[in-house]
């Protein structure tokens, strides 16, 4: 893990360039749809996915991010099949390039997007609670992202990450971390093991789970995972 810098000496200049997101909650002037459905990415580019449970709300935001090469399908099914009875508002976009911007040049125009979609998302519905997660890459990505952004991220699902990497820290958000015993890609050893209890020696608060498997999120992973964010 790269070792978190303090908040920005001036965090009015703080931008999309060192991970920021300034989109917040409030009283939404339309009314979103309900399921499944389309958002179009600012700026163009990949659409956006939304779900949305039946119900007038309030409701947990949780932006869910794909692995490198992914697709924001394969982020949202990371939790789909539990937003309903969690009451999960889930959106997932997709990278502006085959992995997240931190990854492959440092932040920019994933955070850019993601601040607008979010936006959008406040507009049209009533959100008390904003999470972020991800897989993989997507959870390095939602790491590095929740901890530059704690004053609106209260939480972070990390599965099977790499590491975290945020230029500035601000608040001090809860994490989930899952890791697989038998990964390949990202083994637990020089990842995980590694990167929780340097988390924990800065004062986040962290919920580790490994699990025999390899790079991968078994459903009882989830179902802990989503238990956890609600309690």
């Amino acid at each position: 893990m790269t070792e978190p810098a303090p908040p920005h000496r001036r965090p009015e200049e703080e931008n999309p360039r060192h991970g920021r997101l300034h989109a917040r909650p409030a009283p939404p002037v339309t009314r979103g749809a309900t399921g499944q459905t389309t958002l179009a990415a600012p700026g163009g580019g990949p659409p956006a996915l939304l779900y949305a449970p039946a119900g007038d709300g309030p409701y947990r935001v949780v932006v869910l991010l794909h692995g490198a090469g992914g697709t924001a399908q394969q982020g949202l099914d990371l939790l789909l099949p539990l937003a309903d009875t969690h009451r999960l508002l889930l959106l997932a976009p997709q990278a502006t390039a085959s992995s997240w911007d931190l990854i492959v040049e440092g932040f920019g125009p994933d955070v850019a997007r993601i601040d607008e979609l979010l936006r959008t998302v406040f507009g049209a519905y009533p959100v008390t609670e904003v999470a972020v997660g991800g897989f993989s890459d997507g959870a390095s990505y939602a790491l590095s992202l929740g901890l530059t952004n704690g004053d609106l991220v209260d939480a972070v699902l990390a599965f099977s990450p790499g590491f975290a990497a945020p230029l500035v820290t601000h608040g001090r958000p809860r994490a989930f971390v899952s890791h697989g015993t038998d990964d390949r890609v990202l083994p637990v050893d020089v990842c995980s093991r590694r990167l929780v209890p340097r988390l924990h020696t800065l004062g986040y608060p962290v919920e580790y789970a490994e699990f025999a498997g390899g790079h991968e999120v078994p459903a009882e992973i989830r179902q802990r995972a989503v238990a956890w964010l609600a309690g």
